[in-house]
């Protein structure tokens, strides 16, 4: 070995964090398990719960259709633009202290955004859930990690936990439904305070704080450059609605943009510490799976943003009765991506994500047949069903894609990357479908004056029909470039 290379790996151990070891089981740990239970369902609730109360929001503040999509953009965007930034400060700033710190300020967030009088008030509210939510979400996973260092008492809090988490769509859009319709539309939002003290009160004395030992590093100008960058790109998505595809401004924004987000790849491609190593997307199949997720994000909240307004808006359902008709889907995807896994060894990752994209493709484009006065029992439902089947089929075998192969210190990244690649998705693709839906009712009216309940059935079909081209183009890219890859994840040291 030559000394400079000795001298490299010597400066490399020295630089190499050390790991605490596990402590001994501790006797609080169920009850910290509830705490981080609770947390975890407040910051998938508020994904949802939101979409419910959406129509209301947008009449009581005055918010245009084409901005609408910014009262959940704010929020998802935040989240997944700094979800793998705040795991590495949850890790080295301290779990306990991150985690306590994402509740407080989640609080402070659905106060200001519980109470808004504007828009923009509401916007900014949305957008601070975000960020903390970004804190709360990892220091979670990670509390659970460390506190239960008996792998069969691991296994059962992961089960809970991930129960907890695939259930949290289903309670979004009941507890919204209810809440809208006999409180206000902001109590989906202040119905967090509450909740987030109780949690903040039994985790003070019953959690231990752990963290990673050494020198802290931070991929900052890697968190700002994706996260602004993607922001930039929604404003422009969002800018055409008004002044068009071709315009100066939107243009501007598209580019800069795109600018920003090339930014970021030359600075993970050269920081020591990046937030996002290329070598974990850049695998043929994994990056399959990271777009697969993306699409997935843009289908999935596309219809739900449509649908939420179609039911309530067109059919005339109240909010209750739309937060009901809803529950059968993430029902349906959690009981299909549980049965999923039986499957997997069977049929293998790539057939099964092929079956299940083309499967909510065909859904969604069924929903290009939707009138005025469509049958739930006859149209709306099995559509529902045949939707939620199909993403239960993409999202085991994708997360098993996802961590194929991976290297032990990539786990982490390459993990929290299909939660971050799904937010991103539903962000950019609700932006994009936003605005889709907004011009096509703007050309409609243009040729076809005052008939808008017509122009906004027209508006809908479009936006449908370009959210099952996604769909359709993920079940091509599934099927032809994931290959044929273990059935288990291979996480190599």
């Amino acid at each position: 070995m030559s000394e400079d290379h000795a001298a490299r790996a010597a400066r490399a151990v020295a630089d190499t964090p050390e790991v605490s070891a596990p402590p001994a089981p501790d006797p609080r740990r169920w009850v910290l398990l509830a705490v981080v239970v609770t947390a975890q369902l407040l910051v998938v609730l508020d994904a949802t719960v939101i979409n419910i109360a959406l129509p209301s929001a947008q009449n009581a503040l005055h918010i245009s259709d084409a901005d609408r999509q910014w009262v959940i953009t704010a929020y998802t965007l935040t989240f997944g633009g700094l979800l793998l930034l705040g795991g590495r400060v949850a890790d080295y700033a301290g779990r306990k202290r991150v985690f306590l710190i994402g509740l407080a300020g989640f609080a402070v967030a659905s106060a200001l955004s519980g109470a808004a009088t504007t828009g923009w008030m509401l916007f900014v509210g949305r957008g601070l859930q975000g960020v903390f939510g970004a804190l709360l979400a990892p220091a979670a996973l990670s509390l659970i990690t460390v506190t239960f260092t008996e792998m069969g008492e691991r296994a059962k809090a992961f089960g809970i936990f991930g129960a907890v988490s695939g259930a949290g769509a289903a309670v979004g859009a009941l507890v919204g439904g209810v809440l809208t319709e006999y409180a206000s539309w902001r109590w989906c939002l202040f119905f967090n305070i509450p909740v987030v003290a109780i949690a903040f009160a039994f985790a003070v004395p019953n959690m231990r704080e752990s963290k990673i030992e050494g020198r802290a590093r931070y991929d900052v100008a890697g968190a700002l450059l994706g996260t602004v960058g993607l922001i930039a790109l929604v404003y422009g998505f969002t800018t055409a609605a008004g002044e068009g595809w071709g315009s100066g401004l939107t243009l501007g924004l598209i580019a800069f943009a795109l600018v920003l987000l090339a930014a970021f790849v030359v600075v993970e491609a050269k920081v020591r510490a990046p937030l996002l190593p290329l070598r974990v997307v850049l695998d043929r199949d994994r990056g399959t799976a990271y777009l697969t997720s993306v699409l997935l994000g843009v289908g999935s909240m596309g219809m739900f943003l449509f649908m939420m307004y179609y039911v309530q808006q067109t059919l005339g359902y109240s909010a209750l009765q739309a937060g009901i008709v809803f529950l059968p889907f993430p029902i349906c995807v959690v009981l299909t991506a549980t049965y999923t896994a039986k499957l997997l060894p069977r049929f293998g990752a790539r057939a099964l994500m092929t079956l299940g994209a083309a499967l909510a493709a065909v859904a969604v484009l069924a929903l290009t047949l939707l009138e005025p006065d469509s049958s739930y029992f006859g149209l709306i439902l099995p559509v529902l069903v045949v939707m939620s089947v199909g993403m239960g089929l993409v999202y085991t075998p994708m997360n098993n894609v996802a961590l194929s192969g991976i290297d032990y210190a990539d786990a982490g990244v390459a993990s929290a990357l299909v939660n971050t690649s799904q937010q991103i998705g539903g962000s950019l693709g609700t932006a994009l479908l936003n605005t889709i839906f907004t011009t096509s009712v703007a050309s409609y009216l243009a040729t076809t004056p005052g008939d808008a309940v017509a122009a906004t059935m027209h508006g809908y079909h479009v936006a449908f029909a370009v959210s099952a081209v996604l769909l359709v183009a993920s079940a091509v890219l599934v099927c032809a470039f994931v290959r044929a890859l273990p059935k288990t994840p291979r996480v190599t040291a």
